[in-house]
């Protein structure tokens, strides 16, 4: 859904203190961000000449803006406005196609398909590919993610760890036990021993096709930077990559 941010442009004072102290003076381009990001511009280049990245917090009124964080602050004195306002603000991505809800384009956003105008949201893992593909139930383009293997899922209907369980949940044992490496999530995908407490071992599950097995045992995986072992600090598998 579309945010709203302050868009003010004037005769202005900034005064900068923490870091370092600065204070500037003349026609500028004020914007205060959704996420209370300050950006203060003048008439040359792209860089501001003052700016606090999402601080603590963030006055607005007709002829001042106060953003503090921490030990620093900013400062804008509007003295003349010509323009003070807030406007609708959303997030900037590829079009992957047409809302099912709206009809409005859909956007591949950091970590989500969305809809600018209206509630449609779902994550995406940041290495999908977005397919033409359409979801027979929900309408929202389906993704490819590579976890182990290829694999085709809608991003809202489908769970990706249900589909990676189901591929390599115990497909190998545990390299210090036992027991078997069980497919979870825990803030991310993981390959972790199934005897937890007992035994500790976990591994995140690479972003890459499975590719045969490393001489510790465990499987390696094809990613994009070349071949590695599920135990990204393997020596058996250095010592041939080097080889």
């Amino acid at each position: 859904m579309p945010e709203q941010a302050h868009i003010i442009a004037g005769r202005c004072t900034t005064v900068f203190e923490g870091t370092r102290e600065q204070e500037q003076h003349g026609e500028m381009l004020v914007v205060v961000k959704p996420d209370n990001t300050v950006l203060v511009h003048d008439a040359d280049g792209y860089q501001p000449v003052a700016w606090l990245t999402r601080p603590d917090s963030v006055t607005v009124t007709s002829d001042t803006v106060a953003a503090r964080d921490g030990d620093q602050s900013l400062t804008v004195t509007v003295h003349e406005s010509r323009t003070h306002g807030r406007h609708q603000i959303s997030e900037a991505g590829l079009p992957v196609g047409d809302c099912p809800e709206c009809g409005n384009e859909l956007l591949r956003t950091d970590g989500r398909i969305s809809c600018p105008d209206c509630e449609t949201a779902s994550p995406v893992p940041r290495d999908a590919t977005v397919l033409n593909d359409r979801c027979a139930d929900c309408g929202l383009p389906r993704v490819r993610v590579q976890r182990g293997c290829s694999l085709v899922c809608c991003p809202d209907c489908d769970s990706l760890t249900d589909r990676v369980r189901e591929a390599f949940d115990r497909q190998w044992g545990c390299p210090e036990c036992e027991g078997d490496l069980r497919v979870l999530y825990r803030g991310g995908l993981l390959l972790g021993c199934d005897r937890y407490p007992d035994c500790e071992v976990a591994y995140s599950f690479p972003t890459g096709t499975h590719d045969g097995e490393c001489e510790c045992g465990l499987p390696v995986f094809e990613t994009a930077t070349g071949p590695r072992c599920l135990d990204s600090r393997c020596e058996s598998h250095h010592a041939n990559v080097a080889d």
